[in-house]
């Protein structure tokens, strides 16, 4: 991950930062507490007015986008030999030009480390989430706290309907660069603050669902162990329906250790 300051060059004033994750290619723009309709970018106005100051990827990567070179330029191929560049990278060029362009007057320097606000907010981003049942979503976040989301409750998020109505595209979430966001096929996004605001609290912390994972479930030669068997032994009490495996696989099931121990009284 790389951190960028975004400046005004006409004041030196610091809007924000920019956050570029290299393996996944994604932006997160994070603008300063305080900004309004008249101080934030114009990009991020409609943002700023709902008192929404983490920027989504999408919108991120359209602020990036308006400041460079776009990829349809006629001559971009002898732009990309010009400057050594085998393929076009949104981020290279972002850097070359120090992120100026001509709609304003901002620009971007590389720094090292977060600010306490961008700190502050992280602390709501995703460290886990895990598909339920009837569209449900548990999420873990940074600050130990675990909520319930229902995708029927994320009405203004675009293409959720699609989410609700296709399994097979529900069954591809995962968390997105930093926690920043839940993606569907890395094409639907849902930000983590969304997630946070809209999700149920369970009276549960990250580390005590960890821990219930942990000691909760035992593998194939955990299981064996327990019931002092071998794993024929162990494949028959299976196929005789006295265990059931919590998660199949060729090399080994999960189980769930009380479906196990139960088979010693």
């Amino acid at each position: 991950m790389r951190i960028f300051k975004i400046l005004d060059e006409d004041d030196e004033r610091e809007l924000g930062i920019l956050l570029y994750f290299e393996k996944e290619g994604s932006f997160i723009v994070e603008l300063k507490d305080g900004l309004d309709e008249w101080s934030a970018p114009f990009l991020f106005v409609p943002y700023v007015k709902k008192g929404v100051f983490t920027i989504p990827r999408s919108d991120s990567l359209v602020w990036v986008q308006n400041r460079i070179i776009p990829p349809s330029r006629q001559n971009i191929g002898m732009i990309l030999k010009n400057h050594g560049l085998k393929e076009y990278d949104e981020m290279k060029f972002l850097e070359l030009s120090e992120g100026k362009c001509s709609q304003d007057s901002l620009y971007i320097k590389p720094v090292k480390e977060f600010p306490e606000y961008v700190r502050r907010r992280q602390r709501h981003n995703i460290t886990q989430c895990v598909i339920l049942t009837d569209k449900d979503l548990l999420c873990m976040f940074a600050d130990e706290t675990v909520r319930k989301i229902n995708l029927s409750s994320l009405a203004e998020i675009k293409d959720v309907d699609k989410i609700m109505n296709n399994e097979a595209l529900f069954e591809t979430c995962r968390v997105g660069a930093a926690g920043y966001f839940i993606t569907f096929n890395n094409s639907i996004d849902i930000p983590a603050g969304v997630l946070y605001k809209k999700g149920k609290k369970i009276p549960l912390t990250g580390k005590e669902l960890l821990a219930f994972v942990r000691n909760g479930l035992v593998d194939t030669t955990q299981a064996c162990g327990i019931l002092d068997c071998s794993r024929q032994n162990l494949l028959y009490m299976l196929r005789q329906g006295y265990i059931t495996p919590v998660k199949e696989d060729v090399k080994g099931n999960l189980y769930f250790k009380g479906d196990v121990v139960k088979n010693l009284w």
